[in-house]
């Protein structure tokens, strides 16, 4: 994720959502701000320095990216965009399913844009609790393997294969087999994060993960 700064959204109108007979009106600013707030809501931003520190923003080369600020022309689709860091820490969580239903009902999204219209309906909205404490265990562990002098275990590549095997856990979901297989492969990745996984069984233990 870039980092974020939130802009006067004042031109865009009213950014707080309206509800009637089960349909949330809702602005495509306001779909941004809530986007952004969940975000740091769970403390992404301690996750995302240190992949900015080694190289690895998300946003590298994107003409909206000003050097020093964050982005300038914030889009709904990549406010709802994440990593494989970020999407490996909500899965963990098992709160994927809850980001991806709530942007999946968000229009117009593509690559570094978006053709959202300014005023759209919802059936639901998007809550994630307070995981700051998960986030920097993972940012924790993200540092000290990005100040490995162990070229394999670069995080960026990390980064890339953890995205990989969760693309495939979303592909074969009627697959049980094969679900199980790529479930074995994350857990194995995971063991890079020690920190992490020590809070992630605490945090499961209050609030246990559905299989």
């Amino acid at each position: 994720m870039p980092e974020f700064m939130e802009k006067d959204t004042s031109r865009h109108g009213s950014t707080s959502p309206q509800q009637s007979a089960g349909l949330i009106q809702m602005s495509r600013q306001s779909v941004i701000n809530l986007g952004i707030h969940a975000l740091h809501e769970i403390g992404t931003d301690s996750i995302c320095r240190v992949c900015i520190a080694s190289g690895g923003s998300c946003c590298q080369g994107c003409r909206h990216l000003a050097n020093g600020i964050g982005c300038q022309l914030r889009n709904t689709s990549c406010t709802a965009w994440l990593c494989g860091f970020l999407r490996f820490f909500l899965y963990e969580i098992d709160l994927l399913q809850e980001w991806n239903d709530f942007w999946e009902q968000v229009p117009g999204q593509d690559f570094r844009e978006d053709f959202t219209p300014e005023v759209f309906f919802v059936t639901k909205l998007l809550h994630l609790p307070d995981l700051r404490k998960l986030s920097e265990a993972l940012a924790g562990d993200l540092l000290e393997l990005a100040q490995s002098d162990m070229p394999n275990r670069s995080i960026l590549i990390l980064r890339e294969k953890m995205d990989k095997q969760i693309d495939q856990l979303d592909e074969c979901q009627r697959n049980w087999k094969k679900k199980m297989k790529i479930k074995r492969n994350i857990k194995v990745l995971s063991r890079s994060f020690p920190r992490f996984q020590k809070e992630a069984r605490e945090y499961r233990q209050r609030f246990p993960v559905s299989e």
